[in-house]
């Protein structure tokens, strides 16, 4: 009988142990975590994440890389994905991701409360988190302030040898042209193009950062280029930057018509998200005020959410008029923009 007593006991310890070793288990279970595959690439981008993890008790697993690597390894990884959260720069490259199938929509009140429409997928794939406004850049010696107000200025006979510009192969210059598309149609999109090709003052190369230079340089008088890329020269430590600042002025674009054209980055639910509900309190957490006061100071971006404080670089640039044209026809037009890059010569 002790025998049997003893053998019982020690089945029951046993499923105690069993019991336990399930707990263990499961709180140690990635349930309480998102897995974010990044294409921003920016160190100061840490801090959503920590501050996102101290709120909520989630644990952020960051993924970095480039955006098109990014889309073919989810791609890869098909139903087996461990991605929950895709972030993308450029909308055209949210586009990317949405004709590929890897994102699901979600409905948000909190989002489609904060989130400007034409700043998000009309179907909620999507969400603009940040502005990026495409401005033009010009040599204050070189250029008067009444000689230059649009884009359209920059096709003109005037600027012929004057302009720089990095290759149509870039997503940020196929974005402006889908914009284009989408607000003026494609015959002028076609002719603007044509005559922007002409004024080149050299072949495109090199990033927005080389041509705000050039333009310092007096290589050329003024170029196309992201804003950031601007206040990034101004906020740096180098004698160098901040002389090509001094020697340049932002201007932006068509404040008497449609508007400056902006750009996002932006996030997405991917489709097969193992942690959905985690997911959607990451984005929409990003659209909070902190979040998006962390984004506005560490990268001179324009926040989404209206009533956001710019940094103060920023803030040096006064207020614009946007282009108010849905971010979505950016990727949609993005077939027929590359067409008329390659029928325009811009290479």
């Amino acid at each position: 009988m002790r025998n049997y007593r003893h053998m019982g006991r020690c089945y029951l310890a046993g499923l105690a142990a069993l019991a336990l070793w399930g707990c263990a288990s499961q709180d140690s279970s990635p349930q309480a975590e998102v897995n974010v595959y990044s294409a921003r690439h920016y160190d100061t981008d840490q801090l959503l994440y920590d501050t996102f993890t101290e709120q909520t008790g989630i644990k952020v697993n960051l993924i970095e890389g480039k955006n098109d690597e990014l889309l073919e390894r989810i791609k890869n990884e098909g139903s087996n994905t461990k991605a929950d959260v895709l972030v993308m720069v450029d909308a055209g490259r949210l586009w990317r991701a949405e004709e590929a199938q890897l994102l699901q929509p979600i409905s948000s009140a909190a989002l489609e409360e904060k989130i400007p429409a034409s700043l998000r997928h009309p179907e909620g794939l999507w969400f603009g988190l940040t502005r990026r406004a495409r401005v033009i850049v010009y040599n204050k010696d070189r250029v008067q302030p009444d000689q230059l107000s649009t884009y359209e200025d920059l096709a003109q006979p005037e600027w012929k040898g004057r302009v720089c510009v990095r290759s149509s192969s870039n997503v940020y210059n196929q974005s402006l042209l889908g914009s284009m598309v989408e607000s003026q149609g494609t015959e002028k999109t076609e002719a603007w193009v044509k005559g922007l090709v002409s004024n080149f003052a050299r072949d495109p190369e090199g990033g927005d950062i080389s041509q705000i230079k050039s333009v310092a340089a007096g290589q050329c008088d003024a170029a196309i280029a992201n804003h950031y890329y601007v206040a990034r020269l101004a906020s740096s430590e180098k004698a160098e930057d901040l002389d090509v600042t001094a020697k340049t002025t932002v201007l932006f674009p068509n404040q008497d018509g449609r508007g400056t054209h902006v750009n996002i980055s932006g996030a997405g639910v991917v489709a097969n998200a193992p942690h959905k509900e985690n997911a959607v309190k990451f984005i929409e957490y990003l659209a909070s005020p902190a979040a998006q006061a962390i984004f506005a100071d560490s990268n001179n971006e324009y926040p989404a959410v209206e009533g956001t404080k710019n940094s103060k670089i920023i803030d040096t640039y006064g207020e614009f008029k946007a282009d108010t044209v849905n971010v979505s026809a950016y990727g949609r037009n993005n077939p027929e923009a590359l067409k008329i890059a390659d029928r325009a010569g811009w290479k």
